[in-house]
């Protein structure tokens, strides 16, 4: 358990799984939290999960009668994400952790950027894939061999399981903003921002039109050589692989460290210090905990989302 304390109040707005997930990660950190949710039925779910019983009724009603918190984690659902962001920063909330993608199209991340900007407040987007310890340890170990000087990564779906899913108004169909950017912001997060970008995109599936084969290369602005591919109408698993002088950094999945040295081919799995991994979703706690104590070295910030947003536009071949 976290040797952590804190006076600060975190609400969490959301009951959903994944709520659930920030949820038991918060109370590891020992932090004052308060759950919102809007319905009687989640509010049950979620107090038979977790044993906090959540405030119901919805954010409004919560903060219409409580003090402003001092942080809210926002993990509603995907299509409310950015409506939600924007409404909580004119109530006057300057510390935001939205779940990703934060905006399904360009305007929504637009508004709510300016929106933060205008009013001096910290907007965070949830990538917890960049505080996995295998990251971690990956980024350690490149370091010190001089850096990742190329990297290619995969970010195939599984068709047939998303395909019967029932999602909120356009969440099938921008789904690689939705669930593939999980991969993608950690190669760009380890690699560095695409400075170039050659991108090729084709097929199409029933419920994402945009297209279903994807692959491209590039350099970026740190120097590091990329490419990547997906299928996501034939078998595959999210993965990366990170090169450098004298070792093949592996991660697949992305919660394993694979390491390959110069002039081998026999590949070591990497002792991790992962207990957090372990106990709480992957990721979750270094990312709440980095959060709340304002650490932004690996958060993303709702600046570099929008900025991020054109890579993903390019590579999924979206329109707005």
């Amino acid at each position: 358990m976290a040797n952590y304390m804190t006076k600060d109040k975190v609400l969490l707005i959301g009951g959903s799984n994944m709520a659930q997930s920030y949820y038991n990660a918060l109370s590891a950190l020992n932090v004052d939290i308060d759950v919102v949710c809007r319905s009687d039925d989640t509010a049950v779910e979620f107090y038979n999960k977790t044993g906090k019983r959540p405030n119901v009724g919805g954010y409004l009603k919560y903060l219409s009668s409580n003090p402003a918190p001092d942080h809210v984690i926002v993990v509603t659902s995907v299509e409310d994400l950015s409506k939600v962001s924007v409404h909580l920063l004119d109530l006057g909330i300057k510390s935001i952790l939205v779940e990703k993608p934060a905006g399904l199209f360009v305007h929504e991340l637009e508004s709510l950027c300016r929106k933060a900007e205008d009013l001096c407040a910290s907007v965070f987007v949830a990538y917890n894939r960049r505080f996995f310890s295998s990251v971690t340890k990956l980024l350690e170990l490149a370091d010190k061999d001089g850096g990742i000087t190329s990297l290619s990564f995969d970010f195939t779906e599984w068709s047939d399981s998303i395909e019967p899913l029932t999602k909120g108004p356009h969440v099938k169909e921008r789904w690689l903003l939705c669930n593939s950017t999980h991969v993608i912001d950690l190669a760009f997060f380890i690699a560095g921002k695409p400075a170039r970008l050659d991108a090729c995109v084709g097929g199409k599936l029933n419920w994402h039109q945009a297209g279903s084969r994807y692959a491209g290369s590039g350099i970026s602005e740190t120097g590091v050589f990329f490419n990547y591919r997906a299928d996501w109408d034939a078998p595959g698993r999210w993965g990366l692989i990170g090169f450098t002088k004298n070792y093949k950094l592996e991660l697949t999945p992305l919660e394993g460290l694979l390491l390959t040295e110069r002039n081998s081919v026999k590949s070591e799995s990497v002792k991790l210090d992962d207990f957090y991994d372990k106990e709480y979703k992957p990721g979750l706690f270094y990312q709440v905990k980095a959060f709340i104590e304002g650490d932004r070295r690996k958060l993303c910030t709702i600046t570099e989302q929008l900025y991020n947003y054109s890579v993903y536009s390019k590579i999924a071949g979206y329109e707005d």
